[in-house]
Formats: C-alpha cells, structure tokens, sequence
C-alpha cells in the first residue's frame, strides 16, 4: 500500500487533459455517425477538435517537461523489442512513464488521428468530393483507430494487473507509485 508520500508527479496537466480531451472527441466522432445517439453534425467538428488536441500534444511532445516529451519515453525499435521480449519472459521492468511499447502506442494512435483528420478533410475538397479511394481510406483508418484504442486499452490493463498499479488513475491524477510495490 502506498501512501501519498510514496508517490511521484509524472503526468502534468496537459499530457492528462490533451489525453481525455481526444479521448471525448474520438468518442463524440464516432458517435455522431450512429443515429440512435442523437448527435448528428458532430463528426467534422470533433474530428476538427482531436487534430487539434493531437497537434497541441505533438508540440507538447517537444516543449513540455520531463515525461511529457517523446524524447524521454520514444525508444528506437531494438529497444523496443528487447522490451517486448522481456514482456514476453515476465521480466520487463516497471517505468515510471511510458513503457517502450505504451510510447510507440502512442504514437500510432496519434499518427492515425492526423491520418483521418486528413483524409476527413479532402473528403470536403472538390477534388476529392466524393471519392471512393479516399472514403475507403477514412473508413479504414477508423476501424484502424478502433483496432489501436482497443490494443491501448489492453496494453493499460495488462501493464496496470502485471505492476499492480492503476495507470487509468495516474492519467487522471498525474501520480504513480514512486516504487515498484510487487
């Protein structure tokens, strides 16, 4: 059991409402696409709103502090790996941030937003009115999106069960446990 004295500030403000502020307009966009909900109109705008919250995070990326930034928790792929077989032995360590795959996680997931936000957008240009290739493209990259949230949500409860330690509470409060406790 950790005290408050135990713990540690890792996730600041930004990182944490950028991270739920995406979390509600991904949802609203993907909402609004479902009549029984009631919210039809929404998905340009929200789609509008998660490229910018996924801009302002990747800005944050490089100026914010400490475990904010991509510098401090993006591994190169050996690294990764290396991780993931660790993952795989039961012996991975605990991060106080983002562990190596959490990062590049994050990364997909970021990427995919701009990805659709882009293709969203040409779907309104003349040139593009209308097109199959690129109405495909946006549907595939959504499904993709659902397919990397779901990966994201079991990556949380894995490595929240296999560290004991509750990282949906982190991203809500900013804090972990300053040690391992297991």
């Amino acid at each position: 059991m950790t005290t408050p004295s135990d713990r540690v500030h890792v996730w600041d403000r930004a990182v944490r409402v950028l991270h739920w502020s995406l979390v509600v307009s991904v949802a609203v966009s993907a909402a609004s696409l479902i009549d029984a909900l009631g919210v039809p109109g929404w998905h340009r705008p929200a789609g509008y709103v998660a490229l910018a919250i996924v801009l302002a995070r990747i800005v944050w990326g490089f100026v914010g502090r400490d475990h904010a930034r991509f510098v401090k928790f993006v591994r190169a792929p050996g690294a990764t790996l290396n991780y993931l077989r660790l993952v795989l032995q039961h012996r991975e360590p605990r991060t106080l941030g983002h562990n190596p795959l959490g990062a590049w996680m994050i990364v997909a997931l970021l990427l995919c937003v701009v990805a659709l936000a882009f293709t969203g957008w040409l779907y309104t240009t003349e040139m593009f009115w209308g097109s199959e290739t690129v109405e495909d493209a946006h549907r595939a990259l959504a499904w993709g999106l659902l397919a990397l949230v779901a990966l994201h949500l079991a990556g949380v409860i894995f490595t929240s069960v296999r560290h004991r330690e509750n990282l949906v509470r982190a991203m809500i409060d900013g804090e972990k446990a300053a040690r391992n406790d297991g």
